[in-house]
C-alpha cells in the first residue's frame, strides 16, 4: 500500500476457501464485505465499493489496489451507479484501480454504470496484472447521465483507461475511451439517441466456454437485427439517411485481432447471456430500457 492509496484488499486461500486477509479503506472510499453471498458451496469473496455521500465529488481522488491469490475467486461490485457530481472550479475527479490476479484465480469486476452529472469531469484508470492461467471479467460502462431528469450527455469530460499486462510486463490489452465537449459538436450530437456505452472483457482459460457462446450469440443476434432494420427501411446499407432513420436499438460486431477476440454487443444481449460462472458464482447484469451501444471484448491467449 502506498501513502496515496485510499483502499486496498488482499484475498488469499485460508483453510481451502477464498478469504479476505487484509482490508483497508479511508475517506471517501469504503468497502463492505458480507460474510455470506450466494449458496453455501460458493467459494467467492464479494466486495462492495462505496463512496461517502453517494458519489464522487469534484476534485476527489480515489486510488485502490486488489490482490487475488492463487486459486481464489473475488467479485468487486457496487450497490448503485457511480455518480459523478457537477464540477466546481473546473476540477476533475479521478479514480484508479490496480489489481493482481494469481494462478487459477478469477477476479470479476462488475460495477453499476458511471453516471456523470451535467458539467462533471471524470477520469478513471484500471490496470490488471495477470499470469498465463489467470481469469478476469471486467465490465466498464457509463450512461448519458441523469437521463430521467433530462440530462443526456451534458457532462464536460469523461475518460476511462483499461490496461492488462502479463507477468513479464508485456501489454495484453490497452484501451482508452474519451468523450469531451468541444467545438466540433456536443457529445449528445455525436451519440445521437444512444444512452449507454459499455465494454466487457472476458479473459482466461476458465472462461473459454463462455467466450465461445458469447461470440456465436453476438453474431446471430446482430445478423438478425441488421437484417430486420434494413428490411424495414426498404433501402440498401449504402443509403445513410434511410439507415439512420431506422437505426437499431443496439450496435454489435465481431472481429478477431492478435491474441484476442473483439466483440461489440448490446445490453439486452448481456442481460440474457453474459453470466459469470465459477465455483458457484453466478451474476447477471441489470436491465436498461434504453438505446445502447455496448462493447464486449473476450480475450484469450493463443495456445
Amino acid at each position: 500500500m502506498t501513502s496515496t492509496e485510499t483502499g486496498a484488499v488482499v484475498v488469499e486461500k485460508v483453510a481451502g476457501k477464498s478469504t479476505v486477509t487484509r482490508c483497508f479503506s479511508k475517506y471517501p472510499l469504503k468497502f463492505i464485505i458480507p460474510n455470506k453471498v450466494g449458496g453455501l458451496k460458493t467459494d467467492a469473496v464479494w466486495i462492495y465499493s462505496l463512496t461517502y455521500g453517494g458519489g464522487i465529488v469534484s476534485g476527489d481522488s480515489i486510488s485502490c489496489s486488489f490482490s487475488v491469490g492463487d486459486g481464489c475467486v473475488a467479485v468487486l461490485t457496487t450497490q448503485a451507479s457511480t455518480k459523478v457530481y457537477k464540477t466546481l472550479a473546473n476540477k476533475c475527479s479521478y479514480q484508479s484501480l490496480e489489481a493482481k490476479v494469481g494462478r487459477d484465480a478469477l477476479f470479476v469486476v462488475i460495477p453499476d454504470p458511471v453516471a456523470c452529472f451535467s458539467t462533471a469531469r471524470y477520469s478513471q484508470r484500471q490496470i490488471f496484472r495477470v499470469l498465463s492461467d489467470s481469469n478476469l471479467v471486467l465490465v466498464d460502462w457509463f450512461t448519458s447521465g441523469r437521463y430521467e431528469s433530462g440530462e443526456k450527455w451534458e457532462f464536460g469530460f469523461y475518460k476511462s483507461t483499461n490496461n492488462i499486462f502479463s507477468e513479464d510486463g508485456q501489454p495484453i490489452f490497452l484501451d482508452s475511451v474519451l468523450l469531451e465537449q468541444g467545438s466540433i459538436g456536443s457529445i449528445a450530437e455525436r451519440m445521437q439517441d444512444y444512452q449507454v456505452i459499455a465494454m466487457v472483457i472476458i479473459l482466461g482459460p476458465m472462461l473459454r466456454d463462455i467466450q465461445a457462446r458469447v461470440q456465436e450469440n453476438v453474431r446471430k443476434m446482430m445478423s438478425g437485427s441488421l437484417h430486420t432494420t434494413r428490411r424495414a427501411t426498404g433501402c440498401s446499407a449504402a443509403s445513410n439517411s434511410a439507415f439512420h432513420s431506422s437505426k437499431p436499438d443496439f450496435i454489435a460486431s465481431c472481429s478477431a485481432f492478435g491474441h484476442m477476440v473483439l466483440v461489440f454487443s448490446c445490453q439486452s444481449f448481456m442481460r440474457q447471456h453474459v453470466l459469470v460462472i465459477s465455483s458457484g458464482v453466478l451474476s447477471a447484469f441489470p436491465a436498461f430500457g434504453l438505446n445502447c451501444c455496448f462493447i464486449l471484448q473476450t480475450c484469450r491467449r493463443c495456445l
